[in-house]
């Protein structure tokens, strides 16, 4: 068992929070019970995620996406109030780290993804240092190779822009919604951009530049941080952690 303010110190501490300007909170946003023995990690904090940590007995539910997004309505109905009801009644605490978690060297949502995948990372860049760069193993060498890599490990099929024979080495990526950081990624010089999402313009882009755009999932993408985070925390606190793997196929 642990007290929640020595878990949230040790997050802060170790994840930095202070070093980004982030437009979520990051670290306690709903608060519930003092002491922790059980912790729910989850991508996001949907009530199903909820219901699972209620289903596990949970004291704590630690998420990459929390409920409190800035140019929200601050107002608490409909769904936001249903999952805070919840949360309250059940005197869980959700705890919720966005960039934070994305850029960690160790934990983070990036550096586990490339993990996953078998990248080399040999630089961080652009926005906060949320941007990655690194090299691909022969076997990801062209867009059809690491597409199928991808759709291998993430379960998830990829949407793909660019020539698929054309070769590759150098990958940029950046997990989740970070379509618009393209630019950067062809101005370091990468053969093909990874992240969660795509919108209209970068079809264009990707055709105009030669650099290759894949967009694998958000939440696919975003699975590994926060289950490396609680195991983290299981080795120093001694808690239990437990993983909510969503079905969310965006």
């Amino acid at each position: 068992m642990a007290n929640r303010q020595d878990i949230l110190n040790w997050c802060n501490t170790n994840l930095r929070t202070e070093q980004f300007k982030d437009y979520a909170p990051n670290g306690l946003q709903v608060e519930g019970a003092d002491d922790i023995h059980t912790i729910v990690t989850a991508v996001t904090a949907s009530y199903a995620a909820i219901e699972f940590a209620v289903q596990q007995g949970a004291q704590m539910l630690l998420v990459h996406h929390g409920m409190f997004w800035k140019n929200e309505l601050a107002t608490i109905t409909g769904w936001k109030r249903e999952r805070i009801a919840l949360l309250l009644k059940n005197n869980i605490n959700l705890v919720g780290y966005h960039l934070p978690l994305d850029a960690h060297p160790q934990w983070g949502n990036n550096v586990q993804l490339a993990q996953q995948c078998g990248w080399q990372l040999e630089s961080t860049f652009g926005e906060q240092n949320l941007m990655n760069l690194g090299t691909l193993p022969d076997n990801q060498n062209t867009l059809a190779k690491l597409a199928a890599h991808l759709e291998n490990v993430l379960q998830r099929k990829p949407v793909c822009v660019g020539n698929l024979s054309g070769s590759l080495k150098k990958v940029a990526w950046c997990t989740g919604g970070a379509q618009g950081f393209f630019q950067a990624a062809v101005d370091a010089g990468a053969d093909v951009y990874i992240t969660g999402e795509i919108s209209e313009a970068q079809y264009h882009l990707a055709n105009e530049t030669g650099v290759a755009f894949i967009s694998a999932g958000h939440h696919a993408t975003e699975r590994y941080g926060v289950q490396a985070l609680g195991a983290a925390l299981v080795r120093d606190f001694g808690v239990q952690a437990h993983f909510f793997d969503e079905a969310n196929p965006v």
